[in-house]
C-alpha cells in the first residue's frame, strides 16, 4: 500500500446518514486519500464534503463511484480488492434489516478477509482505522499464500 490510500466506502440504506456523518467528520483526512463508493452512497459523501471544501478544492474533490450495491456496486469493489485496488474498506452495513442481495455482501466482506484488507463495518472500528498511524505510511500486509490450497483443489478436479 502506498502512502495515499484507496478507501472504499459502502454504506445500507439505513447506515447512510452514518457513514455521511462520519465522512463530515473526517473530510479533512479523506481528502488526501482516493476514495471509491458505491453509486448512492458516494453521491451522499461527495455531496457533503464538497459542502465543507472552499469552491476551488470542491471542484477538484471526486469520488470514484461504482454502481449501486445490488446492481452489481458490491461486485465491482469486491473484483478491485481481488486485483489490489482497494486498500481499506469501511462497510457500514444494517445487521437488523435481511437483504435481497445479502450473498453480494457476505461475497465483499469474504474477500476483504482473504485479500487481508483492513474492515470497518460500525463507525468505531471506521475511527479506529481513520486515526491510525499506519494510514498515512507506507504498509505491505501480509497475504495468506493460498497456493497449497489451490493445487489441492486442481488435483481433486483432475
Amino acid at each position: 500500500m502506498e502512502q495515499m490510500k484507496r478507501i472504499a466506502l459502502v454504506a445500507h440504506d439505513n447506515r447512510k446518514k452514518d457513514i455521511i456523518e462520519w465522512a463530515e467528520w473526517n473530510y479533512e483526512i479523506l481528502i488526501h486519500h482516493r476514495l471509491i463508493s458505491t453509486g448512492t452512497t458516494g453521491k451522499f459523501i461527495e455531496e457533503a464534503i464538497k459542502k465543507r471544501l472552499s469552491s476551488d478544492a470542491a471542484k477538484n474533490f471526486e469520488i470514484t463511484k461504482l454502481k449501486s450495491g445490488p446492481l452489481g456496486g458490491d461486485q465491482q469493489l469486491g473484483a478491485m480488492i481481488a486485483e489490489g485496488n482497494i486498500d481499506l474498506l469501511i462497510f457500514l452495513w444494517d445487521p437488523m434489516e435481511p437483504l435481497p442481495h445479502d450473498v453480494d455482501v457476505k461475497a465483499l466482506l469474504r474477500i476483504s478477509v482473504l485479500y487481508n484488507i483492513p474492515t470497518a463495518c460500525n463507525r468505531s472500528t471506521a475511527d479506529f482505522l481513520i486515526s491510525s498511524s499506519l494510514l498515512n505510511a507506507a504498509y505491505q500486509p501480509e497475504l495468506k499464500d493460498y497456493s497449497r490450497y489451490i493445487s489441492r483443489i486442481i488435483r481433486y478436479e483432475s
